[in-house]
This record gives structure tokens, sequence and C-alpha cells, in this order.
């Protein structure tokens, strides 16, 4: 059961980055975020309602058809995440020795940054193999809903119908 819903998860997470990374080319001057549930998605933004279910249906399309790349965003919280720990846990290990705390800032600054820069392929791998599944298989949207005034949000509805 639980591995039913992390899978649902994953797959709606990846329909999520495809949406808007289709959204993104309809409408390249909207700011978007998306979260992702085992029932769906939330797309956050400004845009038309027609916009997103557009958008929801091609991105389902084209992940069906073989663009797995489409799964893994740049602008995923993953990769906030991952960078978060890795430049924490890259200042705390950098932060030792028997120096004074102005003398370890250089090296917790650079351990820092370089976390920072590591953790960028890290993200897209962590999305890649434990956040999203390119693999939607019989994922089907069965309803898109503007939400709020004026549209600001949008829920994704899907469920996934295996075939017999």
């Amino acid at each position: 059961m639980l591995r039913r819903f992390f899978g649902a998860v994953r797959r709606n997470h990846a329909l999520e980055h495809a949406t808007i990374s289709v959204l993104m080319g309809r409408c390249p001057d909207r700011r978007l975020v998306g979260r992702a549930t085992a029932a769906g998605f939330y797309i956050y933004g400004d845009v038309p309602n027609e916009e997103v279910d557009a958008s929801a249906k091609e991105g389902l399309k084209r992940l069906r058809a073989g663009e797995s790349g489409l799964a893994v965003s740049p602008l995923c919280g993953t990769n906030l995440v991952v960078a978060g720990v890795m430049a924490g846990l890259a200042s705390v290990l950098s932060a030792g020795g028997n120096k004074g705390r102005l003398d370890r800032l250089p090296s917790v600054l650079l351990a820092s940054m370089l976390a920072v820069l590591a953790a960028q392929p890290v993200g897209r791998w962590i999305q890649k193999r434990f956040t999203t599944s390119a693999n939607v298989g019989d994922l089907e949207i069965v309803g898109v809903h503007s939400l709020g005034m004026r549209q600001r949000y949008h829920k994704i509805e899907t469920i996934d119908r295996p075939s017999n």
C-alpha cells in the first residue's frame, strides 16, 4: 500500500514537471510552482485553466512517448533540499579544528559553495531515482480545475487505471 502511494506521488511529480515545462513554453512570462500528491498535483500561477489542461495532456503524451527528461526539473524543490543539506553538512565538517571562528570562515564558505555546486547533479539524480518516475504507465488525467480568485491555482486530478 505504501509502495503504491509513493509510486503515485512519483508519477504525478513527473507529470507536474512535464506540465510546468510545457506551460513555461506557452506562457514564458508567468511564475509557476507545482506540488504533487498521490491523487494528482497542483499548479500555482496565474494561467488560464485551458492552458493548464492542454499542457498537462501534452506533458503526459510526451512522457508516454519517451521524453523522460521532462520528469526532472532544475527548478524542483528537491534540488533546494539537497543543496541545503549538502551545504549544511559541508559547513559543519569544515568548521572543525583549533582555529578561531574568523580563521575558519574561508574554509566554511568554500566548502559550502562547492557543496551547492555539487548539489545540482546530485539533486537531478535524486529526482530521477527517488522523487519522480517518468514511467507514467496507465496514469490518466481525470480533471483539471481552476481554484481561487482569477485562476491563481489549479488542481489536476489523476488516476492510475491498470490495463487488464
